[in-house]
């Protein structure tokens, strides 16, 4: 039975040197994003790290003010949830509302039904359009902000005519209250407006007022030292003994879960737009696609000397280390120009029973052992090795061919 010889298996597998070598630039690249990721977030992490919080030392924090009013007197307690600061207000206190945006609507609707008639004061830190009007009804925000962040007072609000120029330009409001006190004008827009409120059980004993801020510079520890920024502080916070700084929090029990995935939280164009990529991907790889159909034969652009071919497949070899292929490719191309030589169809070219004998009867009957190493043997060890067995088989192809 005649069994055909099979070439030695390939082993191309990469090393870990060749690896690195295909994959250093995309991991330095890579490892350059990282760090400059690490390096922003950490350069950015403190800047706005305890923003508004009185216990805060760092620039957007509210300490120095804090400290300011406790040496008048004025107690300062902090809270994070909607119950602490309905429960603080009081006609002895003043609460703070350090960022009313965070407060959903149904939050802010209780915070105004506690606060309104309590007698108290409330300061609205910079709210925007839809929070004003539910935390202090009949005011409304200017969508374009205040070119000027330090502004006069121009109104009679005897603080705001005691502390001078202050930085409160930032949103600008109105109001259809007649007795609100509107100062610090930008384009004829208010950037803090006073509202009051009526007097409580029909007496004549005023009730409690809203303040509404347009920015919260005059707040803040690297501002406060600014113009009039601390006396306007102090006098807006310092109205009554006690003062409640409400700091809202995402953790707070009386906001709602939001149980949303990420797809529901993706606006609908984005998806309609995805889906419009893929269908524009899919008909470039259409038009990119190879056509079916027979195969055309071309002129080459330049003639390739096979000397030139051989030695760039030589290379290609060596650098990829494929001994065993470049062996096989030798003993392959030497079986099928000596089987016609010595009488042996080119079909039984790579088969050992075939071809052995015939080149041993060739040679009187000696060596077919060494011929069989030299044409069905192993692996070359190293590049020395293969060189040798070129020079072996040209040699045999020599000895075959001379007459």
């Amino acid at each position: 039975m005649t069994t055909e010889a099979t070439p030695p298996t390939t082993s191309a597998s990469p090393t870990v040197r060749r690896l690195w070598s295909r994959a250093r630039g995309v991991t330095l690249a890579l490892v350059l994003l990282l760090a400059g990721a690490v390096v922003i977030a950490a350069v950015r992490s403190d800047v706005r790290h305890g923003e508004l919080d009185p216990r805060s030392a760092d620039p957007y924090g509210s300490r120095a003010v804090a400290e300011l009013l406790a040496d008048r007197g004025v107690d300062t307690r902090v809270v994070t949830t909607l119950d602490d600061a309905r429960s603080a207000a009081g006609p002895d206190t003043t609460v703070l509302v350090a960022i009313p945006d965070l407060l959903t609507e149904r939050q802010q609707t209780a915070l105004r039904s506690a606060t309104a008639g309590a007698g108290g004061r409330t300061v609205l830190v910079a709210p925007g359009g839809p929070s004003v009007e539910l935390l202090a009804p009949g005011v409304t925000a200017d969508p374009a902000l205040s070119h000027t962040s330090t502004l006069s007072p121009g109104c009679d609000l005897p603080a705001a005519r005691r502390a001078g120029s202050a930085a409160t330009g930032g949103l600008r409001y109105s109001t259809t209250d007649a007795d609100a006190d509107a100062c610090y004008r930008s384009r004829r827009l208010a950037t803090l407006l006073r509202i009051p409120e009526a007097a409580t059980g029909g007496t004549e004993t005023p009730g409690g007022d809203t303040v509404v801020l347009g920015a919260s510079d005059i707040l803040r520890n690297n501002r406060l030292a600014e113009h009039g920024n601390a006396s306007l502080a102090l006098q807006l916070l310092g109205s009554r003994p006690h003062l409640v700084w409400y700091l809202p929090s995402l953790s707070d029990a009386s906001a709602p879960q939001d149980e949303r995935g990420f797809f529901d939280l993706l606006p609908s164009g984005w998806l309609w737009g995805t889906l419009q990529l893929f269908v524009a991907a899919g008909l470039a790889a259409l038009w990119r696609a190879r056509r079916l159909g027979p195969l055309v034969p071309e002129n080459l652009p330049v003639a390739v000397r096979a000397s030139e071919a051989v030695e760039g497949r030589a290379r290609l070899y060596r650098k990829a280390n494929a001994r065993d292929r470049a062996a096989s490719a030798l003993r392959s191309a030497t079986r099928t120009r000596l089987a016609p030589l010595v009488g042996v169809p080119v079909s039984q070219a790579h088969a050992p029973e075939a071809l052995l004998p015939a080149l041993s009867a060739h040679f009187h009957g000696d060596g077919e052992q060494s011929l069989h190493t030299l044409l069905f043997g192993p692996t070359p060890s190293d590049d020395a090795a293969l060189v040798a067995l070129t020079d072996r088989l040209d040699a045999l192809e020599r000895e075959v061919r001379r007459p």
